[in-house]
Formats: structure tokens, sequence, C-alpha cells
């Protein structure tokens, strides 16, 4: 099985199945000398594990991650930084009724057919509680993102009809988190909350949107081609479980606009300080979300991703065994019923992983 690295310098490579012994990945081209304390890793962790919220799956890991390489004495040694998490609370026999059904919506139709075999318990490699690798890989990326004084925030800008534009609003992490759904508006995050209590007891689940922001990036970051910044961020995000749209900038809202009101003019301003004398430049609107034919600007990268509802549904539906006989599942086990809450973590994760790797690439080049 191909496809479990991302990244080109500074790389994550994910192994482990949702319900064997461990998860875990491997770092590989963190710069030597940065402070990497463990609660760093957790506390990201912490935000994308299961059984915290009522309106989450209530399978309980604790996803304690376990370093056993690449740091020494709390700093990187610049060698590959290995981590396990433990599944503690797996429940195979949930999925015993699966073992030859097909899901609805759900990967075990394609990867049967694609490699003659798979892990019915929870997906196996294809479940979301893969995602925690990726958390754990974003946030030693992070610790590099630090240095450079770059942030990066998600938050739930949208469940089922609700929606908040997080572009009107100056995002906070310590208010974001103040609410279970991470929603940077309480007043909409109690209307979503009312919708998802509605929702679970259907038995059913809903779609969901989260924005993502990167502040106080360089000018210069990624490629004119095949190396676009926005487009490794697509890829990034397209490659999270359940995400099926992504826009960057004014996105698909770009269409009803006309060019003259698109365009973002540049502007002289009184920052700067690199020396450069391209560093005085700024625009004076930011529809382009802080890239430019696949180049950051300097200007903040924002991008909306946009998640499908969650496929296992308590309600009963229509689908086939392995044999083509028509059979009518009902769902059992933990699952959330709104992906985004729990993404946001995933989403920044993935973003930290990708500006990572971007920041490093230049360093080659200049």
């Amino acid at each position: 099985m191909a496809g479990n690295t991302t990244g080109k310098i500074f790389r994550l490579t994910s192994f482990g199945e949702s319900h064997g012994p461990v998860i875990g990945g491997v770092v590989d081209g963190c710069p030597p000398g940065l402070p990497l304390d463990t609660a760093l890793i957790q506390q990201e962790l912490d935000r994308r594990r299961p059984g915290l919220s009522r309106l989450a799956s209530s399978r309980q890991e604790e996803d304690k991650v376990e370093l056993l390489s690449g740091v020494f004495e709390g700093m990187t040694l610049g060698s590959p930084i290995a981590f396990i998490i433990r599944n503690t609370d797996s429940r195979p026999g949930d999925y015993e009724q699966l073992r030859d059904v097909y899901r609805p919506s759900h990967a075990d139709y394609t990867y049967q057919v694609k490699y003659g075999i798979r892990d019915h318990r929870g997906g196996g490699r294809s479940s979301a509680r893969e995602t925690a690798v990726r958390v754990a890989g974003g946030s030693i990326a992070r610790v590099l993102l630090n240095v450079q004084h770059i942030e990066v925030i998600a938050c739930t800008s949208g469940i089922g009809k609700l929606s908040v534009d997080p572009r009107n609003l100056i995002l906070r992490r310590e208010e974001i988190e103040s609410n279970a759904l991470r929603c940077p508006d309480p007043f909409v995050a109690a209307e979503m909350e009312a919708y998802l209590d509605t929702i679970r007891k259907e038995g059913d689940s809903t779609g969901s949107e989260v924005f993502c922001l990167i502040r106080n990036l360089p000018a210069g970051l990624g490629e004119p081609v095949f190396d676009k910044f926005g487009a490794d961020l697509a890829k990034a995000m397209l490659s999270i479980n359940a995400c099926n749209g992504f826009d960057i900038g004014s996105g698909f809202r770009g269409i009803s606009m006309k060019g003259s009101e698109h365009n973002d003019p540049f502007i002289p301003t009184v920052e700067g300080g690199s020396g450069r004398q391209d560093s005085n430049i700024s625009t004076s609107s930011n529809h382009a979300g802080g890239v430019l034919g696949g180049i950051t600007s300097g200007q903040d990268v924002y991008f909306r991703c946009s998640f499908k509802p969650v496929p296992s549904i308590s309600k009963e539906q229509q689908t086939s065994d392995r044999l083509g006989k028509p059979v009518t599942l009902k769902i059992s086990g933990r699952h959330d019923s709104c992906i985004a809450p729990r993404a946001v973590a995933v989403v920044e994760a993935m973003a930290c992983l990708v500006t990572a790797d971007h920041l490093l690439r230049q360093r080659t080049i200049r």
C-alpha cells in the first residue's frame, strides 16, 4: 500500500489500523534544536480525541502519545521522530455484522476491490482513527512554525444550514475552544448544538464546514506550477476522511464577482523589515486568500473545507453484501453525528505540515 507519506522535506509517514494495537507515525526532516515537549503534542491530541463531548463519538481513547526516537532532553535531534498512540478502547465485536456487508458511502467496497482483503473493524486503515497520527505530526510541525511566529487557527464555520463567516471575526483560540462545537460565534454555536441534538435523536448525521486561517506567513512559499502552496493545501485537506470540498480565498464565491471587484490592488505599507524593496508592498483586499500564482503573497492565507454527513448512522439503510445480496443495515457502535468539531484539530495539523514543509523547501533555494 502506497500513499502513507506526506511532504517532501518535512515528512510524516502514518501507520496503523482503527482496531489494531497501535497507530503511529514517523516525522522525518524536522530540524534539530527545536523544543519539543510531549505535553504540547498531547494538548493537540486532546482536541481531536473522542469522548470529550456528548455531541461526539463515545469511544473513550486516551490518545496518549509515546515518543520513541528523535528527541533528547526536550529538544529535537534532527533524526526521525517516531511515536505511537495505543488503541485502548477498541471494540471489534461491534463490527462483526459488517464482515461481509458494504456500508453505504464508506470505503468498504472500494478497499475490497483494490486490495482483495480488508479489515472490517471500523474501516481499518481507512478509518478516521488514523487522523490522530496527523494531529500528532502536525503538532511537531507547529513547533517549527511557532519559531517563525506563524499561527494556524481553524474553527467550525458551518453545520447543516447554519453558518458563520469567520472572515468578519477576529479569531482567537480561547474563544473557539469555549464551546464544544468550536464555533467562533457563541450564539450560532447554541443553534448548532440544538440542531445536532435533533439530528442525533433521529439517528441521523449532517454535513459541516471548517474554516482555517494561517497568519504571519512570509511571501514566497510555493511554486508556480505543480507544487503550488494552495494546491498542496488542497491535497492535504482532501486527504482527510470525509472531506469532499476545498476552496481558498473567495473560492466558489468568486464566481459571482466581477474582475474589478475581485482583484486585490497592491499598496505600499510602512511595515516590512526584510531589507528587500518588495517587502513594503501589501494589498488593500485579500480575495486571493494569500496565494498568487501558487506562491504566498505575505497576506493571511484562508480556506474552507467541507465535510460530508457522517455515513455511519443508526437509521435503517439498504445496501448489499459481498455476494450482491440485499441487506437491511442498522449500524451500531460509537459514531459522530457531525465531523467538524473534531476535524478542526485535523485541519490545523495538515495546514501546519504543509506550511512547515514549504518553509524548509524555501530554505533550499534562498
